[in-house]
């Protein structure tokens, strides 16, 4: 069935909403951060009076006004593509996806930006207090809004409390507490937004080494160190232990993507993980492009079994296994969900002729075929070689393997740090100060990492098994989508370069008449 796709409009619709995603990421995750960052700088400033906290506050609240309007901007942009590029995808689950995305905008971004006003104009305007809690509902309102975003990208994972109206062709939300609290919903939000916060404490530790690498505003620079390494340890701490628990959701909801994380093929009890690995470029299964097995790697014997399902012994389906089936797991093959698929696509078919013609015996046969096999609907639009069932191996090894590791070296980056500081030795700790400007680069390619292999993961699916991307896409011409793909580069390459200038003027400006240096 897949041959009656355009997969050039296909392609490039993905192209456009990754391209718009990922330029949207660079912004939303120093916000996330740098809101809590800065409530607690400005905390420690009412509590004890001190202008100099009120300076360096003074001087993030900038860097984080810079970021935020133009994550704004970008993101009103990426949340119209669901209309223009997907508005196949939108009709289907309009009725769930809309929810939790309207009451971002109601709830948590009305907040954020009634509050920001506040913050940013409100000094000397407002009480000490009042302008606290300001910047503390900013802060809120930031994750809050990444809340209900993230809700609805882990329906798309994981889709629950809703049914399917056959009258309509919608989807629709039957519970909308199940759709909040899911374990894929609590993963993904708790993941994101600790990652988030500690990208924001790398970025504050970055710029605070180089004032201490060029001999200026030291007195500011240690300050900020303190507060960031601190915030940083603490939530790199919490984004592992989330990171545990996201994988666990993964594994069970989302073997071929959990599978695909590893580049695991062949099923096995006590799985390895692959500490270090590369793939080969060239496929080992002739009858699957996809399949590809590794030039080498370096493995940690039963860790794989133990980080999915807490049994050093527990079996992890590979990826062979889910195509082909495993009889003795319980795994259906591949064929036979696209099998189950299409009796479902058929039986909506038979269900709207039935309810045409008045054929009340035949709608309820119909309706209870679609009803047996709707968990199977996407599978039906899968031809007879289900290869496109299996994602992008390498990409997805990769992006796991680099927000893992980086992860990792966050967590111990931020120890050394505060180690330093308590030894008073940061300011002359010439290696650490140029390693945490690389850090900046580093953090945001996990942060961007994460992101890959989630969505790249999870493909062929925008809504896990039961719509495939190729069906979700509008009917448009592809080179109108090219041409928009150019020009949204365009447009968001020179947003970037010019963030980016406004950024380092002010890096390089420094906090305001600083004292104390």
């Amino acid at each position: 069935m897949t041959e009656a796709f355009d997969f050039s409009l296909i392609d490039w619709s993905r192209g456009q909403f990754a391209l718009t995603a990922m330029y949207h990421w660079i912004f939303v995750p120093l916000t996330l951060g740098l809101g809590f960052i800065i409530a607690i700088m400005e905390t420690i400033y009412v509590k004890t009076g001190d202008p100099a906290w009120k300076r360096i506050t003074k001087f993030w609240m900038t860097i984080f006004g810079i970021n935020f309007a133009i994550g704004v901007a970008t993101g009103i942009i990426l949340e119209f593509e669901f209309g223009t590029n997907w508005s196949n995808y939108s009709w289907f689950v309009g009725d769930i996806f809309g929810a939790p995305l309207a009451i971002e905008g109601i709830m948590a971004f009305f907040l954020e930006t009634t509050f920001i006003a506040v913050m940013f104009f409100g000094w000397n305007k407002v009480s000490k207090r009042f302008h606290l809690l300001s910047t503390w509902l900013v802060a809120f309102g930031a994750s809050l809004s990444a809340l209900w975003i993230l809700v609805a990208n882990a329906w798309m994972q994981m889709p629950v409390g809703m049914k399917f109206n056959p009258d309509t062709a919608r989807n629709e939300m039957v519970n909308f507490w199940e759709v909040l609290f899911s374990p894929m919903a609590m993963s993904k939000f708790t993941h994101t937004i600790s990652s988030s916060y500690l990208l924001g404490a790398i970025v504050v530790i970055g710029i605070s080494a180089w004032f201490l690498l060029k001999k200026r505003h030291q007195v500011f620079a240690k300050r900020s160190i303190v507060v960031a390494a601190v915030f940083g340890l603490v939530t790199s701490a919490f984004t592992v232990l989330t990171g545990d628990f996201s994988a666990k959701v993964i594994a069970k909801n989302q073997p071929m993507k959990f599978a695909a994380f590893e580049g695991l093929y062949h099923g096995q009890r006590g799985a390895p993980l692959v500490a270090i690995g590369v793939v080969s470029t060239t496929p080992t299964d002739p009858d699957n492009e996809n399949i590809k097995d590794f030039v080498f790697k370096i493995e940690i014997p039963n860790f794989l079994s133990y980080m999915a399902f807490s049994d050093f012994n527990a079996f992890i389906p590979g990826i062979k296994d889910l195509m082909e089936g495993n009889e003795e797991h319980g795994i259906m093959p591949a064929a036979e969900k696209i099998s189950k698929g299409k009796l479902a696509i058929d039986a909506l078919a038979e269900y709207k002729q039935a309810k045409a013609v008045g054929n009340m015996a035949k709608q309820a046969e119909a309706q209870q075929i679609l009803e047996e096999n709707f968990k199977y609907f996407g599978y039906g639009y899968f031809g007879t070689n289900p290869d496109h069932l299996v994602p992008n191996v390498p990409l997805t090894f990769y992006s796991f393997h680099i927000m893992v590791a980086l992860g990792f070296w966050f967590l111990l980056f931020f120890a050394i740090v505060l180690v330093l500081v308590y030894k008073d030795k940061i300011s002359n700790a010439r290696f650490w100060l140029i390693l945490a400007i690389v850090n900046i680069p580093l953090a945001y390619l996990a942060s961007q990492s994460g992101w890959v292999t989630a969505e790249m993961g999870r493909q062929p699916w925008v809504i896990q098994d039961l719509m495939p991307t190729m069906t979700a896409v509008s009917h448009l011409d592809a080179n109108a989508v090219i041409t928009t793909f150019i020009l949204f580069a365009v447009v968001f390459t020179t947003l970037l370069i010019a963030e980016l200038k406004i950024m380092f003027k002010t890096i390089k400006n420094g906090p305001k008449t600083e004292g104390g240096n």
